[in-house]
């Protein structure tokens, strides 16, 4: 046909189309389309729309008014006033609102060229290419009316030539706000790429387009790490509304949580692998739902390795993870979680997937996580449902080259000491051998030596090994060399409070120097008696029986006790022996002295 005549058939078939609606011909045929009932003209119906000349030239009714029943049009009633009036000639809008549904309703009801000229699925077509997926913002519209409508949005590709609109232009869109190529480590050194203006657009998809758009949008190389803030900002919207953040009944129904289930085992699978990417406190977010809507293991795995290689970012609040028990039985936090990202942290040290090789960079990391391993400590043992197997378990994790003093775990014993107080000896000496006194500052050795709480043995232990470091002090004060000649101004410049630090040391030298001018006093007085003792003894043998031999009256009358009065000073003396050693004679230690530490 040519197109003249087209033209010419196109315009008869409008003036009869509009001399119908003019002259307010009796309808012949109604339409059922849901709860709706159109009452409409067969011949500007029959004329474009192939399906329903099939059904009425399928129905039986002799009398002049058909009844057919369209209840799974595309789009609905709405969908079919649009064709309706497409079909009777009647002006309307396309619009990125309206084409999917428009294309979908044509494609439905068979509104093709073999029944009429430049018929609604032409016409849509047109509109699509022309207008719709030549934006953007259009076509994620397009695809997002598009979700509604399937599984015909799929089987005319309108789906597909979504996506794959979205993803070239997203691509050139981005080549200029991508961040930076990542080294060969696989790590992100540049800061966190810059939100895109179209990424806030890509959250009105629903999840398994989201997918099928990020994952052709890596396919035509947009690097996985710039999906990071796409995939921030989809969660964020996605998952709100859910109580992540304390503890008691869920407040959610069942089909809800597994739609948003779905949404955050889909979000995770799409995160990039490398490193620093993704911000930890969004990933500790991302747990918390987690652990909240109870996805699989392997979802809840991965986040916690992904949190373990950064756990040197992490703060406090990152790991204060609500345990989502319900029954108000169970610890406030989910240790057994922040146990398992610890342990994974420790894996990726000893195995050297860390990576960054410099071992400055690796102490100071392992500084950060001990000391934040030492504040959650802290915080959680104040809760009297934290186990003790758990309390111990969590803190013999925490390596020791991390911990510079012992001031932090010192803290935590002596929280959990106070907020237990029904425990026993034993478990108190646990407890406490956690910590190595040691490595205790000056400061929380005078707070351990006056706290009741703590063991009769670390309390020694303390005192000990504080009084050995000032000798230490004072030793190497008096055995230093002269000190070298001052160096100009400029170059050196003196510690802060030298004058104080001298103060207390002078007060240290001679209090050292009386204990010791007092024990060598103890010590001239004790040689003294012993030799008294021995000249009474002597004498008081020899008058009793002055013809036997001393052998002899050792035998007919035992002597005095030679070691009482040592016995006596070192009874005086035992509180001074940190490590509780019994003197000589005894077969068996007094109860507080059995455990002492050696």
């Amino acid at each position: 046909m040519s197109a003249k005549k087209k033209d010419i058939l196109s315009s008869a078939m409008k003036r009869t189309s509009e001399w119908i609606s003019s002259q307010e011909v009796s309808s012949d045929v109604t339409v059922h389309v849901g709860e709706a009932s159109f009452s409409l003209h067969k011949f500007p119906l029959l004329s474009k729309c192939g399906l329903i000349k099939k059904l009425v030239s399928e129905s039986n009714n002799d009398s002049d008014a058909t009844v057919i029943s369209i209840p799974d049009i595309p789009g609905g009633s709405e969908a079919f006033e649009l064709t309706t009036k497409f079909c009777y000639g009647i002006n309307f809008d396309m619009s990125t609102e309206n084409i999917a549904m428009l294309r979908c309703a044509s494609e439905f009801l068979e509104m093709t060229e073999e029944h009429s000229v430049e018929n609604l699925v032409t016409r849509s077509e047109a509109y699509l290419n022309e207008v719709a997926l030549k934006s953007l913002s259009s076509a994620i519209t397009v695809l997002h009316k598009s979700e509604e409508l399937l599984p015909i949005a799929d089987r005319v590709k309108l789906v597909s030539r979504c996506i794959d609109a979205i993803a070239y232009m997203t691509c050139q869109e981005s080549q200029f706000c991508s961040p930076t190529s990542n080294n060969s480590n696989n790590e992100v050194v540049s800061k966190q790429p810059v939100v895109d203006w179209w990424a806030e657009d890509l959250t009105i998809l629903r999840i398994d387009s989201f997918q099928r758009v990020l994952i052709a949008m890596m396919a035509r190389g947009f690097k996985q790490y710039g999906l990071g803030p796409v995939l921030m900002l989809y969660a964020q919207k996605s998952l709100r509304g859910l109580e992540i953040f304390g503890k008691g009944t869920k407040k959610i129904e069942p089909k809800q949580e597994h739609e948003k289930r779905v949404i955050l085992e889909t979000i995770v699978s799409l995160l990039p692998r490398e490193k620093n990417a993704m911000s930890v406190s969004f990933l500790s977010m991302l747990l918390r739902a987690a652990i909240y809507l109870e996805t699989t293991v392997a979802c809840r795995l991965d986040l916690e390795k992904r949190m373990g290689l950064q756990l040197s970012q992490a703060v406090l609040d990152d790991l204060l993870i609500p345990s989502y028990s319900f029954t108000g039985e169970h610890s406030l936090f989910d240790t057994d979680t922040v146990q398992r990202i610890l342990m994974n942290y420790l894996e990726f040290e000893v195995e050297g997937v860390r990576l960054s090789n410099n071992g400055a960079d690796l102490a100071g990391d392992m500084e950060r996580v001990g000391k934040l391993m030492e504040t959650y400590l802290a915080e959680i043992a104040s809760d009297r449902n934290v186990s003790l197997q758990k309390f111990i378990g969590l803190a013999e994790l925490i390596p020791e080259q991390s911990r510079v003093t012992e001031d932090g775990m010192y803290r935590a014993v002596d929280i959990y000491l106070k907020a237990h107080p029904n425990m026993s000896d034993v478990e108190r000496k646990k407890v406490c051998s956690l910590m190595d006194c040691q490595k205790l500052s000056r400061e929380a050795c005078a707070h351990a030596a006056q706290n009741d709480r703590l063991p009769v043995q670390t309390i020694v232990q303390v005192l000990y090994y504080e009084q050995q470091r000032l000798r230490g002090e004072v030793t190497n004060d008096s055995d230093s060399p002269a000190p070298p000649p001052p160096q100009p101004a400029a170059t050196v410049l003196p510690p802060p409070k030298l004058s104080s630090y001298n103060d207390e040391l002078s007060k240290v030298k001679r209090e050292n120097q009386d204990l010791k001018l007092e024990l060598l006093k103890m010590k001239m007085k004790l040689k003294e008696y012993e030799k008294d003792n021995n000249e009474k003894k002597s004498s008081t043998t020899m008058s009793s029986n002055p013809s036997s031999p001393r052998s002899t009256a050792s035998m007919d009358k035992p002597p005095l006790p030679r070691k009482s009065f040592i016995n006596s000073v070192s009874k005086k003396l035992g509180k001074l022996n940190p490590f509780g050693i019994p003197p000589r004679g005894r077969t068996k230690p007094p109860k507080d002295r059995r455990h002492s530490i050696s």
